[in-house]
């Protein structure tokens, strides 16, 4: 690899403290890129200083053609972006290409989520009984009371719980801290999985979720219990940890929650990415509106 890639890499790891699965996809995209540049000119090194737009334009032709998704593509023209600004930044080149550098145009899909009924349903599944059953539930809780990512509630540590406080401590995108609350539902179940989790648990494992053996869970496990419980009450196309996030944030905004507070609670950097579960609860609100008002369906 490139020493200035690997440079830039590092950067993205020290200074911009963003997560390893992000530095991974970045350096992918900027692997292809490289191998690209170097097809096109005949396997020789490449030098930055000589890139510029048409060499990337060609670049993301070439993805189209192959077949790339669109998202894909613009994951890959988000890398290109801040790796040439890195680049003016260190004076590797004199003026960043990263402007003149445009984001493909793509539909965006509206997320899935689960109805409150659905919600309630499959909260009732697990044996709770047994120390997977109490677990598993316990997980289920606090993906949809919290509206926490896969990574987070992984990585989710004893300490990081502030039951007494009715909260938790979050560590997100970019190792970024936010204290989220949890539900009376959700603090219950956590409280009793606590008591069956101390006696399996592994010396010096401090997850809070961890498996039978007592090791910490990995995210496999947690993607196929979240689907075997969601699959026996609703068939959706995407029965995964990420829709009871979707539900979390879609059923705040319809019972009249800003979407600024709920931007802070999902941990966005950004309101337009809250944004699209606003499209949501309007449509929710027209449905309810149909079916209540008399004069909804008048013309």
């Amino acid at each position: 690899m490139d020493i200035t890639v690997r440079k830039f890499l590092r950067y993205l790891d020290l200074e911009k403290r963003y997560s390893p699965q992000t530095i991974k996809s970045y350096s992918t995209d900027l692997t292809q890129f490289s191998d690209f540049l170097e097809e096109l000119d005949d396997g020789y090194d490449i030098t930055w200083k000589k890139i510029d737009k048409k060499n990337v334009r060609h670049f993301l032709i070439e993805l189209q053609e192959r077949g790339i998704g669109r998202r894909s593509i613009a994951r890959k023209v988000a890398t290109l972006k801040s790796f040439f600004q890195y680049l003016e930044k260190q004076e590797i080149v004199k003026s960043s290409i990263a402007p003149s550098i445009k984001m493909p145009k793509f539909d965006q899909k509206l997320p899935e989520f689960l109805s409150t009924d659905e919600i309630k349903e499959i909260l009732l599944i697990a044996d709770k009984k047994s120390f997977e059953g109490i677990r598993d539930t316990a997980i289920l809780e606090l993906f949809y009371s919290c509206g926490l990512r896969l990574s987070e509630l992984i990585n989710l540590r004893l300490e990081d719980l502030m039951l007494r406080e009715n909260a938790i401590r979050v560590i997100g995108k970019g190792k970024k801290e936010r204290v989220v609350p949890i539900g009376k539902s959700a603090k219950n179940t956590i409280l009793n999985f606590l008591s069956s989790r101390n006696k399996v648990a592994q010396a010096g494992v401090h997850e809070l979720f961890i498996l039978k053996s007592g090791k910490k869970m990995y995210a496999m496990a947690i993607q196929r219990l979240v689907k075997k419980y969601i699959n026996q009450v609703v068939n959706v196309h995407a029965a995964s940890p990420h829709i009871l996030r979707h539900s979390y944030a879609t059923h705040l905004l319809d019972r009249g929650a800003s979407i600024r507070v709920v931007k802070d609670l999902l941990g966005h950097q950004n309101l337009s990415t809250t944004q699209v579960y606003t499209h949501l609860s309007i449509e929710h609100l027209q449905r309810v509106y149909k079916k209540a008002h008399p004069g909804a369906e008048k013309e």
